[in-house]
């Protein structure tokens, strides 16, 4: 099980000016070469006794500021960030023999921020958002459907679902940003934005 990296080279030159402006066009470039979900990213979290968790969550904003993603506040992984607020997030885009790694500090968006990327949600997905208490210990998949069915029941007649409570964003403010494109021999390229003071720097990292 080894496959040897040869469809693409990184170098310095070949950056973006900014961190956010050389993930968006690499995000681009998946989605341009018709692999699923580009903007999907493994978001390593852990807590205060030094326990590590990874899912899948998808990006869905990334600028100077930071990566965005929205998710359930009772959920592990917001216990996790509360506790430590540290956060790394990789965007293995496979097919294409790179990654992509986001390192940094997190911090929770306003509700405002949270209301207006909700609204670009479909109605079942609001739906699912009220009903699963993420994370939690079901009793089966029909509690589920139960859960579902209430909420269901509950905005039957409202045109807007305003968002819950305990629902809402976080955003990864990066420290290090790293870019990875596969090369033969296993000598990859490395090139790795590092946050220092008001600025950032780029350096080559040994592979």
């Amino acid at each position: 099980m080894r496959e040897d990296y040869r469809s693409a080279t990184l170098d310095a030159g070949d950056l973006a000016p900014t961190w956010h402006e050389q993930l968006l066009a690499w995000i681009g470039a998946a989605r341009d070469a018709g692999l699923p979900d580009a903007n999907a990213m493994v978001l390593a979290t852990g807590d205060d006794e030094h326990r590590l968790t990874t899912r899948t969550v998808l990006a869905k904003d990334v600028d100077a500021g930071g990566v965005t993603f929205f998710t359930n506040y009772t959920s592990e992984k917001s216990h996790q960030l509360r506790q430590t607020r540290q956060a790394s997030a990789t965007f293995p885009w496979l097919a294409l023999q790179r990654q992509a790694t986001v390192v940094g500090t997190v911090e929770l968006l306003s509700r405002e921020e949270t209301a207006v990327y909700w609204r670009t949600r479909p109605r079942g997905s609001q739906l699912g958002a009220w009903a699963s208490p993420q994370s939690a210990v079901l009793r089966d998949r029909a509690a589920l459907e139960e859960l579902l069915a209430n909420v269901t029941e509950r905005f039957a007649d409202d045109e807007e679902i305003p968002p819950p409570p305990h629902w809402g964003g976080w955003r990864i403010v990066p420290t290090h940003v790293e870019f990875w494109q596969g090369r033969g021999d296993r000598l990859h390229d490395r090139l790795r934005f590092r946050r220092t003071g008001p600025g950032w720097v780029v350096e080559r990292l040994a592979p």
